[in-house]
């Protein structure tokens, strides 16, 4: 399968909005959970929202009611809609997928538990 290839970043002040999206060929997008990862600068990568192959999502503490994940399986795409932006979201984002591609829940996984990743695409968020 081709690699993610995420899109949407750029710079925005304080309280503008993006949205991310995350679309790759060769993938089914039913079959599988996907997950949106952060990384800020001079941090390690850490997971902010999850939506599982029913259509479930979860958010880290730090988006939740800011941030909304969702997918649309005809498009095989996924999005991040990204709200009320605040310069601390300023990392570069990642969308990622299971090793094992018939794994219909993410809540809860690690990184290690992902293998496919997109390039990343940069979040700058200025006051």
């Amino acid at each position: 399968q081709a690699r993610p290839v995420e899109s949407g970043g750029g710079s925005v002040q304080a309280g503008g909005s993006l949205r991310l999206s995350c679309r790759a060929s060769g993938y089914d997008y039913r079959t599988f959970c996907m997950a949106w990862f952060s990384q800020a600068p001079g941090k390690g990568r850490e997971v902010i929202a999850t939506i599982n192959r029913d259509g479930t999502t979860r958010y880290a503490d730090s988006v939740k009611g800011r941030f909304t994940v969702s997918k649309d399986n005809a498009e095989n795409t996924l999005y991040l809609q990204m709200d009320a932006l605040k310069p601390d979201d300023t990392a570069i984002y990642y969308c990622a997928a299971p090793w094992d591609l018939m794994i219909g829940r993410c809540h809860g996984r690690g990184d290690a538990d992902y293998g496919f990743w997109g390039q990343g695409t940069q979040v700058t968020v200025s006051s």
